[in-house]
């Protein structure tokens, strides 16, 4: 059973300023549980602020959203197969957004991240942070027994010719936003309504299809916790 966290529950920022000659190096983790995509979308806007600003440190949104199809910047890879009007009627969300990367899905049981964090204080590239979400995303699946590869030239997680997690992210003066999503024990039959990233005849998957076990989605989440703890802090 999922909890759905209404956005006014979801702790506020700490709009505390801090010292701008000190580089701040802890990392903040927030589980919002089962939150709607756009009220995560206005909260990674605020802590976007936040950070740009130094007045928070270097954040991860963890969360599983309600059912939504999500588009980015790149029409050419926005590719949906039914109307929007199709989706609205079996209670799909449809939401443009200014992120990388093409048509993505989102629903329970797919644990999605979205690291707020800046750049220059990492000392890391935008291709070696693309690369990092891909060995977090690596590591977590290890953790329960699954390997996954990378693609050249497609962002994510492969297990042989089937997609496994999803990478679409912003970076606005050093700062990082959206993120990547890993399919976890989610329903992916939602997945027939697009072309994952506008990619032809993909086929996705999840831990739970290629191990045929369940799992708690609380121990996901802390498994991640430990390795964004490493790769960030």
């Amino acid at each position: 059973m999922h909890k759905l966290i209404p956005h006014d529950k979801i702790t506020p920022v700490k709009q505390e300023t801090l010292n701008n000659n000190i580089e701040v190096k802890q990392l903040q983790i927030r589980d919002c549980g089962v939150c709607e995509y756009r009220k995560i979308l206005d909260l990674q806007h605020e802590l976007l602020d936040g950070r740009r600003n130094n007045q928070i440190p270097n954040t991860v949104i963890i969360v599983e959203h309600p059912d939504v199809i999500t588009l980015g910047v790149r029409q050419s890879l926005n590719k949906l197969r039914v109307s929007r009007d199709e989706l609205a009627k079996r209670n799909i969300d449809t939401v443009q957004i200014r992120r990388g990367g093409g048509t993505t899905v989102h629903n329970p049981g797919q644990l999605v991240f979205y690291p707020i964090i800046n750049l220059k204080q990492l000392s890391l590239g935008i291709s070696e942070y693309i690369r990092t979400l891909e060995q977090i995303g690596q590591e977590l699946l290890t953790q329960f027994d699954l390997a996954s590869d990378v693609k050249k030239g497609y962002p994510g997680l492969w297990v042989g010719d089937k997609k496994i997690a999803s990478i679409g992210v912003r970076v606005s003066k050093f700062i990082t936003y959206h993120g990547m999503a890993i399919n976890i024990q989610n329903d992916l039959g939602i997945f027939d309504y697009i072309e994952p990233c506008g990619l032809d005849n993909i086929e996705m998957t999840s831990l739970a299809k290629e191990t045929g076990k369940e799992y708690s989605m609380e121990l996901i989440k802390q498994k991640l916790t430990e390795i964004l703890m490493r790769h960030f802090s």
